[in-house]
This record gives structure tokens, sequence and C-alpha cells, in this order.
């Protein structure tokens, strides 16, 4: 049986580790704030250049390869990488605050140029900024170099998510150690994993942070918390919200590729009409593609474009031809742009497609399948079939869950309310991953801010002239319980 359908980086690139068989191979996009950049349109913030990063300082901090274990190696150390920006700080005498953008599964410099949330909003909080990046990510890379750190699942096993925080956990102290800042009240942020990671932190690292902000963490997506297909149907019901006939088209699209791919020379007659970047020997590939295409567009439907828009104006517009099939093809094409070929096109896997593979296959298994009611083809979450896959490639089992018995999920109002505090969990419910998020308040201090027309990691980014009100509104609603959980902590300090 197929591996099965994963939010892993750029699943696409992996394609040739898996074995081929009459099911589609199933793919989503990762789970990441950014996300592709496709829209000449919009400002491309995946660079540097997009705002001064001569106000950030590099710095690089001897981490512990294993905090949780007292066995000679766990001894070993590695450099971490983080960013301290200080322009904007009040400083050490008035234990002006600091803000912490947790780094997730990628190296941390697409994030420095993407996150606005933390650098848009130093001013009114006289607030230093740190960026830290993840483990075995960037040039955070235990054992010396990135090839032997991801060589064996003896290496990987200390690649984890609690092993992250405890990063995250050490170099806070030692910056607020280093600074004679002991009393500054510290605001972890992420988004995506990096959201989860955030909860998470305030949640086992109270004493270290004062409050977390959240963004689009599918925190509920694991161990059957949330029903499975709750990715897919938000895809299709944003598809279907956008246009009626361009959901119903990608609906048929998939038996007519089939019926196509099944005649003499239709895989040839595939290839050309999609302009595949090299002939197609089944038609899995071509669906994997237009599957992470749809799932993209929806994860990522940012203002002003909207890619949903973009890709249903190629299908419903008909620019190459009226059947089905060109149709599609004319979707391909608005949201990619004229390229000289489209799909499978050879390239290497990113060294977040690895290390994050790593991490599904281990903890951050989140089940999601396709149901019956979707404008995809119905295709259900097989948990024995996805822990022997990632046995077959590691030589450990998943352990699917973990996730909920080291951090919880389950019951998580009736469990949280009566301890945790001081959490937003942020959503936009166009998201696909929104299904798995909190959407409600579990008490008064661990609140659930959401926008009905948001997308993915949003309100975390830069600010934008163009930016809809109801966003404006969500960052305003964040900002303003942030500093009320700063105000009253400053507060309590006074009685102490």
């Amino acid at each position: 049986m197929m591996f099965q359908r994963l939010f892993l980086p750029q699943f696409f690139l992996l394609l040739s580790l898996t074995t081929a068989t009459a099911k589609r191979l199933n793919t989503i996009p990762r789970l990441s704030p950014i996300g592709p950049r496709v829209w000449r349109d919009q400002p491309d913030k995946t660079t540097l250049g997009e705002f001064d990063g001569e106000d950030f300082e590099t710095f690089f901090y001897e981490q512990t390869l294993d905090h949780f274990n007292y066995r000679p190696e766990s001894y070993d150390t590695f450099l971490q990488r983080y960013l301290i920006n200080s322009k904007y700080w009040g400083g050490a005498n008035v234990s002006a605050p600091i803000l912490v953008y947790l780094g997730a599964e990628a190296p941390i410099d697409g994030d420095l140029a993407a996150i606005g949330f933390l650098v848009d909003n130093a001013v009114q909080f006289n607030s230093l900024l740190v960026y830290i990046e993840h483990r075995y990510y960037g040039k955070s890379i235990p054992f010396g170099s990135r090839e032997e750190a991801l060589k064996d699942a003896s290496k990987l096993g200390y690649f984890n998510s609690a092993q992250a925080i405890a990063d995250y956990a050490a170099i806070i102290i030692h910056i607020k150690e280093t600074l004679t800042t002991l009393y500054s009240p510290v605001i972890v942020i992420g988004g995506s994993y990096g959201g989860m990671l955030a909860s998470w932190f305030r949640l086992k690292y109270p004493h270290i942070a004062l409050g977390a902000l959240a963004s689009s963490a599918p925190i509920l997506y694991f161990d059957d918390i949330t029903p499975q297909d709750g990715y897919y149907s938000i895809v299709t019901k944003d598809f279907r919200e956008a246009s009626e006939t361009c959901y119903q088209t990608i609906k048929t699209s998939w038996s007519e590729i089939d019926e196509l791919a099944s005649k003499p020379d239709g895989l040839s007659m595939l290839s050309k009409k999609f302009k595949t970047c090299n002939p197609l020997t089944d038609a899995s590939k071509l669906k994997d593609h237009l599957d992470t295409m749809y799932a993209s567009a929806a994860q990522y439907n940012r203002p002003p474009t909207y890619p949903i828009n973009e890709v249903c104006k190629g299908i419903d517009g008909g620019g190459f031809g009226d059947d089905i099939l060109s149709r599609i093809f004319g979707g391909l094409v608005a949201y990619n742009g004229n390229l000289s070929c489209y799909v499978n096109a050879r390239t290497d896997p990113s060294e977040t497609a690895v290390g994050w593979r790593w991490q599904t296959c281990s903890e951050m298994a989140i089940p999601i399948g396709v149901g019956n009611n979707s404008m995809f083809p119905p295709d259900p979450f097989d948990l024995e079939d996805y822990i022997e896959h990632c046995k077959s490639m590691y030589g450990v089992p998943t352990r699917p869950h973990w996730v909920t018995t080291y951090y919880g999920g389950h019951s998580i109002k009736l469990i949280l309310q009566r301890f945790a505090s001081n959490i937003i969990f942020s959503n936009g419910l166009r998201d696909p991953y929104s299904s798995g998020g909190v959407l409600e308040n579990i008490s008064d201090t661990v609140v659930a801010v959401k926008t009905a027309n948001g997308s993915h990691c949003l309100d975390i980014l830069f600010a934008e002239e163009t930016d809809p009100e109801w966003l404006v509104t969500q960052r305003k609603i964040e900002i303003k319980i942030i500093k009320e959980w700063i105000n009253k902590y400053y507060a309590d300090l006074t009685m102490f």
C-alpha cells in the first residue's frame, strides 16, 4: 500500500523514495508559515532585502545535544544560531519585554524576512527581538555536518520537538543572563509547526515565557482528535465557494486523467497536454502535483491576489480549450505563470524536505486523509501502512500517540482551563489546517482569535497597506491581549 497523505514539505520532491502502486501518492503542502512564492504582483518577502537586516546581530549558542539524559554522549554540543534586534528595546533597567520567534522546519533566514509581527510591533512594546533557529536546520546542525546529522536514526533520534523547545529555553535564559534582564517578560511567537512549539513552550516552560502567540497551530490534528478529512474538506469548501464550476471541473478531472492514462499513448498525450518536464510514466505524478497545487492555493490563499481565485479563473476561463483537462491546465498556468514546463521537474530534496520527513515519521504524524465529500478522490489514512513505511525508511516505527501523551490534546478545554494561561491560538478559517486548531476560547486567558476569511499564519506576516480590515483588526486584538499580559505581569512584579 502507498505511503499516506502527509504534511511533508515539498513532498512531491521525494517521490523517488517511494514505491509506485496503483494507488496514487497523496501530497499536501508543508506545514510552514511562509508558503510558496508564485505570484509576480505580490512583494517577495523570502529574502532579507525586504527589511533592514543590519538591525539584527547573529550569535551562536553552544547547545547541549540531549537535554533529557545523562549518558556521556548526551553532553555533546553543537552551535545553534539565533539573532537579536535591540534597536527598539527599552533596556534591562526597566525590564522591557522580549519577543522571541521560535523557528520551525526550515532555516531561520526565510522567517526573518517574512515574519513581521515582531518587527512591526517592536516600537510599541519597546521590545528586544529574538529569532531562534530550530535544531537540524540551517546553520544549527549537530554532529559537525548535515550529512552526518541525518545519517541514521541514531543521529536523528535527537531531532524532535521536546529537544527543540528545551533548546529555546536554554537560549532564552542565556540571553536574559547575558543582558542582566532577568525580569523582562518573554512572549514566544510561532506559526504553523512553530505555533505548536510556541503553545507547548508556554505549557512546559511557564517560568520562562509569560505568554505565547500560536498562529495556525494544528495541535488537535493528532491521534484522531480531528477528523482525518478535515484538511481536504476545507480545501474543497474554499474552491466551491470561489466557483461552483471550478469545483465541479476539478472533481471530474481525476477520472478524466485516469481514463486518458489507460489508453494507448495516453501518458504521452497527458505529458504533452500538461507540458510535463519529463515524460509521465504513470498518472500519479500529475495527480500529486495538482493535489499539491490546490491544497497550497487554499492554505496560502492570501490577499490581495487570492490564489484560489486565480486558479479558478484559469480553469473557468477556458483559455486552453473547453474540455476538462485543458481547463485544468489553464488553472496550472494561472497558478504558476508561463513556464517552459510543468510537473515532475527533476530537483533535489531540500534540507527542509529531508528533515521534515523524519519529524513526521517519528512523532509529528498528522493523520490526514480524504473522505467521500470532497473534490478529491477518497483516500483514507491508514496508520498501520504509515508506520510500516516509516519503519522501512528509518528502521524505527512512528510514535503516533506521543504528541498527545507528552503535550496533551484530548479533552483540551477540560484540561487546560484548570492550569494553562496566556496563550493565543489564532486561525484563519479558510486555512485547511484550521480544522485541527483551537477555535474556541478555553478560558479567559487561553483564547482563540479567528477570522472567517484568513489563511495560514497571515496574522504574523509583515503588515501590508493592502491588508483587509479584518486582518488589521485580528492583529490589534492579539496586540491588546499581549499588552494586558505584560501589564499584569509588571503590576505583579511590584508586589515582590
